[in-house]
C-alpha cells in the first residue's frame, strides 16, 4: 500500500479495473440526500426499520460473493459509508474460473437488493442516488484515517456534508 486514488470529475478513475483484489472506500446516498434510514441521537445512529433493511443488505454483499470481505461501515440517516475489500485469493477453490464483479456491480447489487426490500416494506418512492463515491486505499495510513471518519461519522453529523442541512 502506497497512496490514495481520487477522482474530481470522473466517477471512476479511468482505465482501472475495480475488479481487482483491493481496498475500496465507498460512499452510497440516497435520492436528493432524503433520510429515510434513521437518526442520529447523542452522537449515536439508531436505525429504523429501513436502515437495518440497508445494514443486512451491506452484511449480505460479503456473504454472497465469497471474494468480497467488509471492515469498517456505517448507515447514517441518508447515506453509507463502507470499507468493501476484494480479494480474488479468497473464498473459492483458486482451480476454478469465478467471474469477479467490479466495484460498480457489486455496489449496483446492494443497490438493487436493497431498493426492493425497502420498497416492499412499505417505501414505495426510495430512491437511491444515481451512481456512487469511491477511493481506492492503497495504504494503510489512508485505510486508518478512513477508518476512523467511518466510526466517528455519527458524532460529527452536525457538520457532515451529507447531513442535507449542510449540502448547498
Amino acid at each position: 500500500m502506497t497512496k490514495i486514488l481520487t477522482r474530481k470529475s470522473r466517477n471512476r478513475l479511468e482505465g482501472y479495473d475495480y475488479s481487482q483484489s483491493n481496498y475500496y472506500y465507498v460512499t452510497v446516498c440516497t435520492d436528493n440526500r432524503k433520510g429515510q434510514f434513521g437518526e442520529i441521537k447523542d452522537n449515536r445512529m439508531l436505525l429504523n426499520y429501513h436502515g437495518q433493511i440497508v445494514k443486512q443488505q451491506w452484511q449480505w454483499l460479503a456473504k454472497q460473493y465469497s471474494y468480497i470481505t467488509l471492515d469498517e461501515y456505517v448507515v447514517m440517516p441518508n447515506h453509507v459509508h463502507g470499507i468493501l475489500i476484494i480479494n480474488k485469493r479468497t473464498g473459492h477453490d483458486l482451480s476454478l474460473q469465478i467471474k469477479i464483479k467490479s466495484l460498480s456491480s457489486l455496489i449496483g447489487a446492494f443497490k438493487t437488493t436493497s431498493s426492493k426490500l425497502i420498497h416492499q416494506n412499505g417505501l414505495s418512492d426510495f430512491t437511491w442516488q444515481r451512481s456512487f463515491h469511491d477511493h481506492i486505499i492503497l495504504n494503510d495510513k489512508s485505510l486508518t484515517k478512513i477508518q476512523e471518519y467511518i466510526i466517528n461519522n455519527p458524532s460529527t453529523w452536525d457538520q457532515d456534508e451529507n447531513n442535507i442541512k449542510n449540502y448547498a
